[in-house]
């Protein structure tokens, strides 16, 4: 009996595949390069190399409304639950998380195991993976090395970090100035870490034990950064880039173990992998709203459509948060109130 998370985010989609036990027996990180239904169908069919017994599914991510219709998910949950679950699973001792992913980043806090706390970053990026991706790029640096030549920096520049396009102007500036490479992007790490410590934390004290997720923590540099400005070792997990993934994965293995899932939606490894699967848009003209529908089709059949304010799509039987198709029988857990609140 096995348990899967998909974790559909901004750039990358997620999947973790668990034992009954908790162990991890497969996971997939892949790039969405634009197209998140092409992302999910690719790493299915990764996953359809083996055969699993799958008895839960679970949805989280930015995306995980499209997600959880696409696998026909048994439980949805946001982010903040799914990260503070997985990083209480991997480290019981957990007192705050640092996950820095594609478009945001978020800091957790938790006591005893519980989750008393959490921010996340404004509108500013300055410091996730897309921004760093961008800078990589503009450097002409495969993100995979950014972080070893900030390691290799002697003496640092300095970088305006308050806010993305101020950093990257500055970075250009100094690097006009004839600056080295490592230079530059250890002081830009050292820029977008204070960043993070002034606008996510808030200054707020960071307790050990400290765990760093997130793809951002495979950038040595700013794990550099972060570890000198907080004077405290950043723990980082064995499986960092499916922290959200093993998240809902953990939550659907919980809620069947429980009693509240009965019979799984989930539609099966081959069905999402092969499956014909197209998205639809279109605005109601029916009153001054203007409300933007969203439609996803499989095989052809009208799977679930979201958007309506009114409830007027959803009530003509069509799927929606309030109607009696398939997202009527997803168990929601968006409301992070529960175990964990806006600090």
């Amino acid at each position: 009996m096995f348990f899967l998370g998909v974790d559909v985010g901004s750039l990358t989609t997620k999947i973790a595949l668990l034992k009954q036990n908790r162990e991890i027996v497969f996971t997939a990180y892949r790039r969405n390069d634009g197209g998140p239904i092409e992302a999910i169908q690719k790493s299915f069919a990764a996953l359809g190399a083996k055969r699993y017994p799958i008895a839960a599914a679970g949805a989280t991510g930015s995306g995980r409304r499209l997600a959880a219709v696409i696998i026909g998910a048994d439980v949805v949950v946001n982010e903040i639950t799914a990260h503070a679950l997985a990083a209480r699973a991997v480290e019981p001792r957990v007192q705050t998380v640092i996950d820095i992913g594609g478009q945001d980043s978020k800091i957790i806090y938790l006591q005893n195991g519980v989750s008393v706390g959490f921010n996340m970053n404004t509108v500013c990026a300055a410091g996730t993976g897309s921004f760093l991706d961008h800078q990589a790029g503009r450097l002409n640096i495969p993100i995979e090395e950014f972080g070893d030549y900030a390691l290799r920096s002697r003496n640092p520049v300095a970088i305006a970090g308050r806010c993305g396009v101020f950093a990257e102007s500055d970075l250009i500036h100094k690097q006009q100035m004839g600056y080295r490479k490592e230079d530059l992007i250890a002081g830009l790490c050292m820029a977008l870490a204070k960043n993070y410590l002034t606008n996510v934390a808030r200054n707020r004290k960071v307790e050990p034990v400290v765990l760093f997720q997130g793809g951002v923590a495979a950038n040595a540099g700013i794990r550099w950064a972060l570890e000198s400005l907080l004077k405290v070792e950043l723990r980082i997990p064995e499986h960092f880039k499916v922290m959200g993934a093993l998240g809902a994965a953990l939550l659907a293995r919980q809620n069947f173990l429980g009693g509240e899932i009965g019979r799984s939606a989930f539609r099966g490894v081959a069905n999402v992998a092969a499956g014909d699967c197209r998205p639809r848009g279109f605005v109601c003209t029916g009153c001054a709203n203007s409300c933007e529908l969203s439609e996803i089709y499989i095989q052809g059949e009208l799977a679930s459509r979201w958007g309506s304010r009114c409830g007027k799509w959803d009530a003509e039987g069509d799927v929606g948060d309030g109607g009696t198709g398939l997202l009527s029988t997803l168990c929601f857990k968006d409301n992070p109130s529960s175990d964990s609140g806006q600090s």
